[in-house]
């Protein structure tokens, strides 16, 4: 290999989806598309509620209005561009934007990782310390737990792209995969650090992950621990009630997230790659916001009550209008 004349790649192409049958990508963008319309619908009708609502301005509900917002920005680091290649037959995407899109989706993903085991915290110091909640969670220190999760997913992005983008790509520029991830790309780059970038990479991605989860898991054994002392059943299921919607989310984020690192028998082939991605970039964000308005009673209450009402108060507006207009008739 060392004597022979590599060029060097100046775009990629995005090959995911090109191994399915073809009458299956339209019924794909369709599906994709819904599941994107809604992730985002959900995730800004959390968000809406949380500002508009007074009573949700506490740590709990401004850390899930900022997990709302990485979901977004993750998200639309990869679906748009997914969705134009179900339907384009020109898939290539320019060497900067291909980084562009690794550091992004590294970024918010990891940031949302981060806040989800910020969230944690935030439910720990509630039941477990809860006269010292106002000071261990007060407005500044939530402010600097945020700051932190978005510096450290920002320090993660950039962690791996620079160190997957450093290598030299020579040759072949087709990327088996419909985003620009770390493994189909590795397979296309040169030199001798390939091996150890790759294991480097995935060494530090997963130590990163892995610890989040274990924090998490530390967080709620205290909480469990809490709650089993409560004498009566009614607070206990209180208690618990305010967990279920976050613990719930970990449990499906973690899940699927373990699947890249654990595949399955079987699921070794391309398509088997791309449908085990599709859980995590699509499926994923979309369960996350029902989860959050359906395990939430709370918030719930707060979203029939702010929209439910706007909607009644422009449908009396526009009764009383019609009626105005006869009567000046």
């Amino acid at each position: 290999m060392l004597g022979l004349n590599y060029t060097s790649v100046s775009e990629f192409i995005l090959i995911g989806f090109s191994t399915f049958p073809q009458h299956l990508l339209p019924v794909f963008f369709l599906l994709f598309l819904l599941m994107y319309l809604f992730t985002l619908l959900g995730n800004l009708l959390i968000m809406a509620t949380i500002w508009s609502e007074r009573s949700l301005h506490t740590p709990m509900y401004l850390l899930l209005c900022t997990l709302s917002i990485s979901e977004v920005l993750y998200t639309f680091a990869i679906i748009p561009r997914m969705l134009a290649d179900l339907l384009s037959t020109d898939r290539s995407i320019s060497f900067t934007a291909c980084a562009s899109q690794m550091f992004f989706s590294f970024t918010f993903g990891f940031t949302h990782s981060f806040l989800l085991t910020v969230m944690g915290y935030d439910r720990y110091v509630a039941i477990c310390h809860p006269l010292r909640y106002n000071v261990l969670m007060s407005p500044r220190g939530c402010a600097c737990l945020v700051a932190w999760s978005w510096a450290g997913g920002s320090v993660m992005g950039l962690l791996v792209t620079s160190a997957v983008f450093h290598l030299p790509f020579c040759g072949l520029n087709e990327v088996h995969h419909f985003f620009c991830h770390v493994p189909p790309l590795m397979k296309l780059a040169c030199g001798n650090n390939v091996l150890g970038v790759a294991l480097g990479v995935g060494l530090v991605c997963s130590m990163v992950l892995l610890g989040c989860f274990l924090l998490i898991l530390l967080s709620y054994a205290f909480i469990v621990a809490a709650i089993l002392r409560i004498p009566s059943a009614e607070g206990r299921h209180k208690a618990f009630s305010t967990c279920a919607s976050h613990l719930t989310v970990v449990v499906v984020h973690y899940s699927f997230a373990s699947v890249i690192y654990v595949k399955l028998t079987g699921l070794h082939s391309q398509q088997g790659n791309i449908l085990i991605a599709i859980t995590y970039t699509v499926l994923t964000p979309f369960l996350s916001p029902i989860i959050f308005s359906l395990r939430n009673k709370e918030l719930k209450n707060a979203m029939k009550k702010t929209f439910l009402s706007k909607l009644s108060f422009q449908r009396l507006s526009g009764r009383c209008g019609g009626g105005q207009n006869m009567v000046e008739r």
